[in-house]
């Protein structure tokens, strides 16, 4: 079992060259990706109206081009307030994603609120709030922004109904229209992890819902990872790609068609899993990629770049990075960042300028709020030339 240690000045060098170089090509491939489906027949656009300018607050200057974070020094920048901080008096955000202007989108699970999030730390805008059933675990749990985003301006979200989980899209400020309905709803594991691949798929994260018997059920679309087109027809021979799964928070996907699920236990370690097609997971199945303990895990965010995978642990109170090697195995014992610092961590996204966003989550229930809490962070992850947050 993998634990948590430092890392070495090599590895904080190939750490930063990797940050570049992935986040450079990812942004790429969210503006010059769309296909990965094939219509099964003519398809009618649901009328969603006009998405409204993103943007800054009005009488705001523009949102500026996010730059290197910074991180706790002097005392003079404590006074002035923890520079790491970009948004406070949140309520439990759960979704996360990063903008092409830089500026992030994030959702409060209990609200369906949607909130836009400012580098340069300007207070926060509410965009619009999406219908959610909160009884039990259910909420807002997932965002995703649609591969071709600077085209059609559309989100994709994963909510609970009073009778389903299900996958909707939306340009902001617009109806959510469903793309995928019928994913089993409970009062535990839920799932809501969502990630496009590079290909253009949708790949959807689903939980058991507390019935390990419906994660084996190949009907079933609990426990799953399911795979989709944009409209919410089956990738491949059908939607289910990976099976065996007890509740998958987050997904994540590199630009080597890789895609990785994070998998809470509800005893014993959670799991990293590689998804693969026709694949199977848990006692029965393929070794997860990572274990990450019990009292370190809690996971509920994922992002990668280049080689390395960031974690966001809520029981852990941390990030924990793991680098990969070509085969998609740990090189070397995962590192621990932002270690209690900032309370119980979840989502977690990186922006074009290399920089970490993650969310903290303690108004959910389990976690011991600050006055401040909710926060959204973008801090400098551990690099060569970057003194990390401790």
């Amino acid at each position: 079992m993998a634990g948590v240690g430092g890392s070495t000045a090599g590895a904080r060098t190939r750490l930063a060259g990797a940050l570049l170089a992935g986040t450079l090509l990812g942004g790429a491939a969210l503006t010059g990706c769309g296909g990965g489906y094939t219509p099964s027949g003519p398809f009618r656009e649901i009328p969603q109206g006009q998405p409204p300018q993103v943007g800054p607050p009005p009488g705001s200057a523009p949102a500026p081009v996010p730059g290197q974070p910074s991180t706790p020094g002097t005392q003079q920048e404590q006074a002035a307030g923890d520079p790491n901080v970009v948004a406070t008096d949140l309520d439990v955000p759960t979704g996360l994603v990063v903008l092409p202007d830089g500026t992030a989108v994030v959702g409060e699970r209990d609200t369906g609120r949607l909130l836009q999030v400012f580098p340069d730390r300007s207070p926060a805008r509410e965009l619009m709030v999406l219908p959610v059933d909160t009884t039990g675990e259910g909420g807002l749990l997932g965002l995703a922004l649609s591969p071709t985003f600077a085209e059609d301006g559309l989100l994709y979200a994963y909510v609970s109904t009073a009778t389903d989980n299900r996958v909707v899209r939306f340009p902001i400020g617009g109806a959510p229209n469903p793309v995928l309905t019928g994913i089993p709803r409970g009062a535990v594991a839920n799932g809501g992890g969502l990630a496009f691949g590079p290909d253009g798929t949708l790949y959807v994260g689903t939980g058991n819902t507390g019935d390990p018997a419906l994660a084996a059920d190949p009907a079933s679309l609990a426990g799953k990872v399911l795979a989709v087109d944009v409209f919410g027809q089956p990738v491949g021979a059908g939607p289910v790609t990976s099976r065996g799964h007890r509740d998958v928070t987050a997904l994540c996907a590199g630009l080597d068609d890789r895609v990785y699920a994070t998998d809470e236990a509800a005893t014993g370690p959670d799991a990293l899993d590689a998804v693969r097609p026709d694949g199977d997971v848990g006692p029965a199945g393929a070794r997860p990629v990572l274990e990450v303990p019990a009292e370190e895990g809690g996971l509920g965010g994922c992002a990668v770049s280049g080689a390395y995978v960031f974690l966001g642990a809520l029981d852990g109170e941390r990030v924990t990075i793991v680098q990969l090697d070509e085969t998609g195995r740990p090189v070397e014992e995962p590192e621990s960042f932002l270690d209690g610092r900032y309370g119980r961590l979840r989502s977690v996204a990186v922006d074009p300028a290399g920089a970490l966003w993650v969310t903290t989550s303690n108004r959910d229930g389990a976690g011991e709020p600050a006055e401040d809490d909710d926060k959204v962070l973008r801090v400098t992850p551990p690099s060569s030339g970057a003194t990390s947050p401790v």
